[in-house]
């Protein structure tokens, strides 16, 4: 996969090596029309019009590649290519993985740089998206023997796009910003938690779990006036134990199998509670 972003990264130029259970896979970052270097004074402000024209931005190419899956023939991977963009299911997990190769680094760079503001990325944030191929000189270059271009935004973004639509973020916001409306401690909470479960960092999900579920429970008890809304948190009350359980877990080392799907469980329930409750209250 290739992604081309507007603007700089916070990560290097250069190829980073990624090894998981699946195998080795390799990231190649390389910064298009990167302005100079900063100086080392910083220059005096000038008089600029409102009116001026906006300054070109620098383009930066992210080439995700699949290491572990070498061919022989160059027919054999032309089929691959063919076959995974005759489905957009397909079309949809392959650049799902390479963005969460991407993700992955980007949020390594962010623990390494103890920055609280690091940002991961979607693919609907790239002017362009690639699928192709190519030997190992060319991709590890950011470049193909055969690629195509496909639209991310009208297959998998659709079904976010969707679902923003039915929350309609938009006016949720600007009551916010006007001081009309606040947000709960547990919406960030969850959201941080299956953001590192969507990622396959499983101890931190089930402890912001831990922390998030708590938030739910104190923040949203007898909220909405919805018998499913009392069922559900009747339920998480019930299981309650499982998230601590999840936690401590979490504490002592890796998690296993189960425990992995029953925080995916645990949190999907509080995101329907807070799905419910969003769309109730219009």
């Amino acid at each position: 996969m290739q992604f081309d972003f507007p603007g700089t990264l916070v990560l290097a130029d250069g190829r980073y090596l990624s090894r998981n259970e699946a195998g080795e896979s390799v990231l190649v970052v390389k910064t298009l029309g990167a302005p100079p270097p900063p100086r080392r004074r910083r220059r005096r402000p000038r008089d600029t019009g409102s009116d001026g024209e906006p300054s070109s931005l620098p383009l930066t190419r992210v080439t995700a590649i699949r290491a572990y899956e070498p061919a022989e023939r160059e027919e054999a991977v032309a089929a691959w290519l063919e076959e995974a963009l005759a489905s957009e299911a397909a079309t949809d997990e392959i650049v799902e993985e390479g963005m969460a190769l991407l993700n992955r680094a980007l949020y390594a760079q962010a623990v390494a740089a103890a920055d609280p503001l690091g940002q991961e990325l979607a693919p609907e944030r790239a002017v362009a998206v690639r699928l192709g191929y190519g030997s190992g000189d060319q991709v590890a270059a950011g470049e193909f023997a055969v690629a195509k271009e496909v639209d991310a935004r009208a297959s998998g973004a659709s079904r976010r796009q969707r679902r923003e639509a039915d929350l309609r973020p938009q006016e949720r916001m600007a009551a916010v910003l006007r001081g009309r409306e606040s947000f709960d401690a547990c919406e960030l909470l969850l959201l941080r938690a299956r953001a590192d479960l969507d990622a396959g960092r499983d101890r931190e999900a089930a402890l912001q779990l831990r922390v998030g579920f708590e938030a739910l429970l104190a923040e949203l008890d007898g909220t909405v006036s919805d018998p499913g809304h009392s069922e559900d948190m009747a339920t998480l009350s019930e299981r309650r134990g499982e998230v601590g359980e999840a936690a401590n877990e979490a504490l002592r080392g890796e998690l296993a199998a189960a425990t992995v799907t029953r925080v995916g469980e645990l949190l999907e329930l509080c995101e329907r509670v807070l799905r419910r409750r969003r769309v109730l209250r219009g």
